[in-house]
């Protein structure tokens, strides 16, 4: 990150690189990594507006890729859907990335905290809609963006089940000749899972009990 830094023509070469994409228009390219406090103290252009479109080419893209590779019914591509848009999954792919090393911000670092990461991410995917069309855009999307990882279906569930009431999905987990067992349960409905942690376990069970919801949702 770059903190009261201009960029060279090194870091432009170095950033197009990492997106995979090479910008008709430089200046749209560094409009897409600067931070509003930059902007503050240099009167250049910030990325918000970015921000504001880049969601929107976002969920366009990620709904025509689900749509044509996909042949899950319309829950299961509006839930697959919002895993990928997710702030969470936004995050990992700036991470996957590594596009904050590129940003231009003024101050301290606690200033690029926050949704700065899933900020940049939908900002930087703008600039190539705006610069190179959607194509491009899906080719970077494929590149970095990926469905959500096994290890958040705990908070898959949870978010799914607290759109729908105000309680969280009930969790029991015991250990049994060194295997864990849980059973999950949420909205009259209940699953198991077992590991050899009670992570894993707990996992599985939330895995299990999200796609019994998602296949109620479809029927």
């Amino acid at each position: 990150m770059n903190s009261g830094e201009d960029w060279t023509e090194q870091t432009v070469r170095a950033a197009e690189d990492t997106i995979g994409y090479s910008f008709r228009d430089k200046t749209l390219l560094k409009t897409c990594f600067t931070h509003k406090s930059y902007t503050n103290h240099f009167h250049e252009e910030h990325n918000e507006r970015l921000e504001f479109l880049g969601d929107a080419v976002l969920g366009l893209a990620v709904t025509d890729m689900l749509y044509h590779e996909n042949r899950e019914d319309e829950g299961r591509l509006t839930e697959l859907r919002k895993q990928f848009v997710s702030r969470s999954a936004l995050e990992r792919a700036e991470e996957r990335a590594r596009l904050m090393r590129f940003m231009r911000y003024f101050g301290g670092e606690e200033n690029v905290r926050g949704k700065t990461a899933s900020n940049l991410f939908e900002a930087v995917t703008a600039g190539i809609y705006l610069d190179g069309g959607m194509e491009e855009v899906k080719r970077f999307l494929k590149k970095y963006l990926t469905e959500i990882e096994t290890e958040n279906y705990k908070t898959i569930l949870q978010e799914y089940v607290q759109e729908r009431t105000k309680k969280t999905p009930a969790y029991s987990t015991k250990e049994e000749n060194g295997q864990f067992l849980c059973r999950v349960s949420a909205l009259g409905y209940e699953a198991y899972g077992e590991g050899e942690s009670k992570k894993a376990a707990e996992t599985q069970a939330a895995k299990n009990l999200y796609t019994i919801l998602i296949e109620r949702d479809s029927k």
